[in-house]
């Protein structure tokens, strides 16, 4: 059983994760959907996942820079 620290972080995680997931999916579907322009909505969701992944890093002390 995890201590309840451990178990707070470890939702945290796995609601940002899923949150990630459902972003990047939505993002998906909408590309599908036939326009006559670009989806400007897909691209700022993918931007919203991308700046979520790259802020979880810089807590957990991992950064790309």
């Amino acid at each position: 059983m995890l201590k309840p620290k451990r178990w707070i972080q470890s939702r945290n995680l796995q609601m940002t994760e899923d949150l990630v997931a459902r972003l990047r999916k939505r993002a998906e579907i909408r590309r599908k959907i036939p326009r006559g322009e670009p989806d400007r909505i897909s691209d700022i969701l993918e931007e919203a996942a991308a700046e979520i992944e790259r802020l979880r890093g810089i807590l957990e002390g991992k950064t790309d820079d």
